[in-house]
């Protein structure tokens, strides 16, 4: 979801793909990849970067993110504000100044994931394949360390942030029927519990989010401590706002 469709090779690949590349500071290209792009930020890649920060999920979204609506799903999609320069705001002449909170998107480079529906013995079924970005500027390519798809990924820490945002990833395949959107409120639902965790955490316990759904004290609780345990609340309450699974029960008065 580094958005350079020039730069993508169109071919599928699994997991045991094999690869040449490094990236390192004494490369030719050395950051060249943190310009001039479009990274799309994901639910955990907030949470991580903004605790880095040490300010709240509000804060950071103003201050270091655009959001836009995606037309073919009504989703707001979340995106890491590009300086003046159009460079990275976390990028220096030494490398990235985050670099072990990094989004996701970041580490899988230059490795891209893709998911895509199929029709299976007449179900329908996510088929996850993998591809390669190769920008004309990048020189790792010609570096002599080799990988598979999964050691790459592996080495880069890239299984926690999709184990995570699976999830969230599956919205993104959603797409409008003919004459169908997403509401405005049921948009702004959405920023704020895949976005904004912060504020979605005074959502669930200041509003009457809890007197209406049946949530079970256990989870409340666990919700309240953890903000991964937030998160996958909050995926769960797209689910219900989009009618994907019924994942709560309204309490009974």
């Amino acid at each position: 979801m580094i958005l350079n469709i020039s730069a993508v090779e169109p071919v599928r690949y699994t997991g045991k793909a094999r690869f040449k590349f490094r990236c390192h500071k004494d490369i030719s290209c050395f950051t060249r990849c943190c310009s001039r792009i479009d990274i799309m930020l994901t639910p955990y890649d907030i949470v991580v970067m903004k605790n880095r920060l040490k300010i709240s999920s509000s804060e950071f979204l103003e201050r270091y993110t655009n959001m836009i609506v995606d037309e073919k799903s009504s989703l707001p999609c979340v995106f890491l504000r590009m300086d003046r320069d159009k460079k990275c705001p976390f990028v220096t002449p030494e490398g990235c100044s985050i670099y072990e909170d990094r989004p996701v998107n970041c580490r899988y480079y230059p490795v891209g994931h893709g998911i895509i529906k199929k029709a299976v013995d007449r179900e329908i079924v996510n088929e996850e394949f993998y591809f390669f970005l190769k920008e004309d500027h990048c020189k790792g390519f010609l570096e002599y360390y080799e990988w598979t798809i999964e050691e790459w990924l592996k080495d880069q820490g890239v299984e926690s942030y999709d184990d995570i945002n699976r999830e969230w990833r599956l919205f993104q395949l959603r797409r409008n029927g003919p004459g169908e959107s997403i509401d405005t409120k049921k948009q702004s639902l959405f920023y704020l519990a895949c976005y904004d965790m912060d504020r979605f955490r005074r959502f669930i316990f200041e509003s009457g989010f809890l007197n209406h759904f049946d949530v079970p004290e256990s989870r409340v609780e666990l919700v309240r401590e953890d903000e991964i345990e937030l998160l996958k609340l909050g995926f769960d309450l797209v689910k219900y706002l989009l009618m994907i699974e019924e994942t709560f029960n309204i309490r009974q008065k």
